[in-house]
């Protein structure tokens, strides 16, 4: 823990620009700025994510993070952040300096193994001074679903169903009928008498609601609580009133978060290949090393092929054609059995 901890404080910087005058105004219109948190390992998807991180996990003929990067760019997104951490590389070759439009910039987390999103988020905080959107990397949804969420302070959330767990609000209702976050939950246990909304991990920040957040992630880092997850700064300051967020419903349209091979295994159901099709537009970079042009490569045999046809266009994982889902599943629940870590906050098992 000691060796951790001389690395966080190596890695903050106590004295932070003053807020400069000019940003004064960028606090209202769009968000054109998103921050896709991708550094860790994804340890429940193993052997899938043995080799390549969790965004590049296959969702029938396109990755995770392909799907994003697309979405972003119908919505008019013009920056992506990315905080790297686990298998980095693999991520850079895919998206490379310009992708879809849009510039990539990245931060790389070097304690990615041992931290929590609350360090992802806190690596952040020099490099985005605009207002922004944040995003997990293990998010796939209907693009529509990211209409409200491009305006700042808003969070996507979801009606509570019997098979959902993990971190959830309850709101208040203002006089013109909107909705605004008035409590988290960690976790679902015990009785409510209001009602529940689950988040869906993805939210949008104001330049001021950001600056105000930084600090808070400032004093969780320097008391070395590197370990928490992000929702604990946002319910602290939405409890003492430091941060306002207002929802939006992703009810009515398909999105799902992939934990597990489970979970992508449902993902597949909701997101079929020919429903959901996905192209690539063709402004978008397309690198020949690597692991990138596989990925941005499509063809038409794909069709509805099984999560192991998917895994067999990964060149990291030359013997999945051999994988059974069957097989896939035994080593995951082993996966599960030793992993030091398991994640109960903003676990999604999908939308009617």
């Amino acid at each position: 823990m000691y060796d951790v901890m001389s690395n966080v404080f190596k890695h903050l910087q106590p004295i932070r620009e003053t807020m400069n005058s000019s940003h004064s105004n960028r606090d209202t219109g769009v968000v054109t700025t998103a921050l896709l948190l991708a550094a860790g390992k994804g340890s429940r998807l193993y052997p899938l994510t043995h080799h390549i991180p969790k965004c590049l996990t296959m969702v029938h003929e396109a990755s995770i993070l392909e799907r994003l990067v697309i979405n972003l760019n119908k919505q008019g997104f013009k920056r992506l952040v990315v905080v790297t951490g686990y298998q980095e590389k693999c991520i850079r070759e895919f998206l490379g300096t310009q992708a879809c439009g849009m510039t990539i910039d990245y931060v790389f987390s070097p304690l990615y193994a041992t931290t929590n999103n609350i360090y992802s988020l806190w690596m952040a905080r020099e490099i985005i001074n605009e207002p922004f959107m944040l995003i997990e990397s293990d998010l796939v949804f209907d693009v529509s679903l990211l209409d409200n969420m491009r305006y700042p302070d808003r969070i996507a959330v979801a009606r509570m169903q019997p098979w959902m767990n993990g971190s959830t609000v309850t709101v208040n209702q203002s006089i013109n009928k909107s909705q605004y976050v008035k409590k988290f939950q960690n976790g679902v246990a015990g009785t409510c008498d209001e009602i529940r909304y689950k988040t869906v991990n993805i939210y949008s920040f104001s330049l001021s609601s950001w600056h105000s957040i930084i600090e808070r992630l400032d004093q969780y880092i320097s008391a070395g609580r590197v370990n928490n997850y992000y929702e604990i700064v946002f319910a602290e300051m939405v409890a003492d009133g430091s941060l306002s967020l207002k929802t939006v419903s992703f009810d009515g349209k398909p999105w799902y978060e992939i934990d597990t091979v489970e979970d992508l295994a449902e993902t597949e159901k909701l997101f079929s290949a020919d429903r959901y099709e996905t192209k690539i537009p063709s402004n978008i970079t397309q690198h020949v090393s690597g692991i990138s042009k596989p990925f941005f490569q499509h063809t038409k045999s794909m069709g509805r092929g099984s999560i192991t046809r998917s895994l067999s266009r990964l060149r990291s994982l030359p013997q999945s054609n051999s994988l059974s889902l069957k097989q896939i599943r035994e080593a995951n629940i082993q996966e599960n059995e030793v992993s030091p870590k398991n994640k109960s906050i903003g676990r999604i098992h999908g939308t009617a």
